[in-house]
């Protein structure tokens, strides 16, 4: 779109580029080939978690150069904490492409890393251009608690639920104005894409956003999943099917399914899988028994309720054995409410009840950013 349609905003001015292995065209030619070849000068790359090619599941990403343009790569990402681009990177850059694919999920450092960019744009005067992609898992359904001040981090700045339904373009539109930023934003949507879709229906070939994100089944069950990361409990990484099970060696995965019982939209089912290398380092080589979700009907899949009836259904069966990072919990969900309330036995049903009202506020809120019809 920007190449097709609006040129003239990066004509004779030094660009910079914010993007990594998911900045790549339908036929897979990334965008800093497609700029190059259209005549842009394109002065600098940064690059966010995970680094420019996507494959580095550590804490510190340095920088580097390209070897095919010769350019330096900034990193935005090191020592586990998502930073913003300094002054100096910015020195002699006019404005400031994004073009990164987000996965649907609040805990994901990336809109993290648009939002540092941003501050740190405004304080240079630079244009920040955001090239928008879809969100994966659709744009209509909204799910989860919102998160509360108290558990903000660099997994999740802004008061969003666990799955907002929105675009990595339309998050910075509304990060840029909540969090007080006013940087010179300007989105350049995704032509043909709609809030119904889902990334399988773009025609668009899947990238991995991140090392442990093999597929669109994985993504639709990560913001529920995801918080597992905050237990002694595997989420599948190292594995094929990442953040589609979870489990342990000493887990009775099928009693803890029969206690969960049905789930609109996904079969559950217990299994056994193997992580090897797994970047959390949680059971490297150890064969673990696992539960296991699939997605039956994704329209009516609500992710995060699954994943707490798991947390509860694991709890009453293991309250021994289960050791949960309260503070880590906190942040990824959003809330410290939510193990207050495991811990005191209350049902998952009136645990999820709970997130009605800031669910509702939180969807006319959102409303003003949308760039997408409802």
């Amino acid at each position: 779109m920007l190449l097709r349609d609006s040129l003239h905003l990066v004509a004779e001015r030094r660009v910079g580029l914010l993007t990594n292995q998911t900045g790549v065209d339908r036929s897979g030619v990334s965008d800093v080939e497609r700029l190059i070849d259209a005549g842009v000068d394109l002065a600098a790359i940064f690059s966010p978690e995970h680094g420019y090619r996507g494959v580095l599941d550590q804490a510190d990403v340095g920088h580097t150069v390209d070897p095919a343009t010769g350019k330096t790569i900034y990193s935005l990402y090191a020592q586990g904490t998502v930073l913003g681009p300094t002054a100096d990177m910015l020195r002699g850059i006019d404005v400031l492409l994004i073009d990164l694919q987000d996965i649907g999920g609040r805990p994901y450092t990336y809109i993290t890393t648009v939002l540092r960019t941003l501050e740190s744009a405004y304080a240079s005067d630079v244009a920040v251009l955001l090239l928008d992609r879809p969100n994966p898992i659709g744009g209509r359904i909204v799910q989860g608690p919102v998160l509360e001040p108290a558990a903000s981090s660099d997994v999740g700045m802004l008061p969003i639920p666990m799955r907002h339904g929105m675009t990595l373009g339309e998050l910075a539109r509304f990060g840029n104005d909540w969090s007080g930023i006013g940087a010179d934003l300007t989105v350049v949507p995704a032509a043909g894409w709609t809030r119904e879709m889902w990334f399988d229906q773009t025609g668009l070939p899947w990238v991995r956003p991140s090392p442990s994100m093999p597929d669109l089944e994985s993504a639709t069950h990560y913001p529920g999943t995801v918080m597992f990361e905050a237990t002694n409990l595997s989420v599948g990484r190292g594995t094929p099917v990442a953040f589609q099970v979870v489990g342990a060696p000493w887990l009775d995965a099928g009693r803890v399914v029969a206690r969960m019982g049905e789930h609109a939209g996904v079969a559950i089912g217990d299994t056994v899988v193997t992580p090897e290398a797994p970047p959390d380092r949680k059971f490297d080589g150890v064969p673990i028994a696992a539960v296991m979700l699939h997605v039956t009907d994704r329209q009516a899949y609500d992710p995060v309720q699954t994943a707490v009836s798991l947390l509860v259904a694991v709890r009453e069966i293991h309250s021994g054995l289960l050791t949960v990072n309260q503070r880590r919990l906190a942040q990824l969900v959003g809330t410290e409410a939510l193990w207050a309330a495991v811990e005191a036995g209350e049902p998952w049903q009136e645990i999820v009840r709970s997130w009605e009202g800031p669910l509702t506020r939180f969807r006319t809120e959102r409303a003003a950013y949308l760039l997408y019809p409802e």
